[in-house]
């Protein structure tokens, strides 16, 4: 078979919508290639980029999908093209937003990328196993089996790995958990394996919730984490004493407004996947619902913040 590699140039504030749609579009599968990433695991040694030069331009994300070269092509990428407008509509940045195509033939994906992904300690306790490796935990690590697949990611982007080692110290047993854009279910099988109680894992997506359940199952925690199609609180009921929102900076702005009704006297929002040159605008919006930031954290142009009510400890 005959595959069409479809690759958009775009920001990483925009890279997970991006590929979210090539993936709607019924792509066979979706890659990220984030540079600052790249540099990232080169100076790591923790995955085999040996060959791989240090990369120059880190603004710019490339999101790549493979489609069929069959009849329904011309139509995908009209809507690819047509989606890209919207988001930008929205005031998504976008940019550059460039769409290339490039013949290529059928390759079994599934092996190419194995070579590159291996078992990785996130924080103090939580990895990340990939199924194909073997693995022995110490007593006090908790194993989450993950492996990359469609566009939702494994725990190791910054804004996912930021929330990853804030929730080792955010989780108390038995407490109440609302992942709201929960992509892979990567933080809420984090939640639950650190102990937390009753766990909601809600996302707009129902690729990204597929994939969400897919990885819950691999887990073992199949019915232990309740899964939704959600836009933002929507069909979210209840309080939280934990609120995670791994999304962007809009999206966390949206859900401010419904935050006081979702989150349990005392808790905690845990909200990532903020450029940083739009924190301070977050951080605003934080503070004119009543909201203050409790802890920051900053990896490359990322930032992740713990907010809690104003006068509450």
């Amino acid at each position: 078979m005959k595959w069409d590699e479809i690759s958009v140039r775009t920001s990483h504030e925009a890279m997970d919508l991006v590929a979210g749609v090539l993936s709607d579009l019924g792509a066979a599968g979706v890659v990220i290639e984030d540079p600052a990433l790249v540099n990232e695991y080169i100076h790591s040694g923790l995955w085999d980029y040996t060959d791989i030069p240090e990369q120059e331009d880190t603004a710019v994300v490339t999101v790549q999908a493979y489609l069929p070269k069959d009849e329904g092509l011309t139509e995908k990428i009209a809507g690819l093209r047509s989606e890209l407008a919207a988001l930008k509509a929205r005031g998504v940045s976008i940019e550059p937003g460039t769409v290339t195509e490039r013949e290529i033939a059928d390759e079994d994906w599934a092996e190419n990328w194995k070579q590159y992904f291996h078992t990785v300690k996130m924080g103090e306790r939580l990895v990340i196993q990939p199924s194909w490796e073997d693995y022995a935990p110490a007593a006090e690590e908790v194993v989450l089996r993950l492996d990359p697949g469609a566009a939702f990611g494994t725990g190791t982007h910054p804004t996912t790995a930021m929330c990853l080692r804030l929730l080792e110290g955010l989780v108390r047993p038995d407490m109440t958990v609302f992942d709201v854009g929960t992509g892979s279910g990567v933080l809420a099988i984090a939640a639950k394996k650190l102990g937390a109680g009753a766990v909601t894992a809600v996302d707009y997506d129902v690729t990204a919730l597929k994939v969400a359940e897919e990885n819950i199952a691999q887990n073992g925690l199949t019915g232990a984490i309740a899964v939704g199609q959600s836009d933002l609180w929507q069909n979210v009921p209840g309080r939280a004493d934990l609120v995670i929102a791994n999304i962007i900076a809009d999206i966390i702005l949206r859900l401010f407004d419904g935050l006081n009704g979702h989150l349990a006297d005392g808790g905690r929002l845990l909200a990532s996947g903020i450029i940083a040159g739009r924190a301070a605008e977050v951080i605003e919006g934080a503070a004119r619902h009543g909201f203050k930031v409790l802890e920051r954290r900053d990896e490359k142009e990322w930032v992740a913040l713990v907010l809690g009510r104003e006068g509450e400890a």
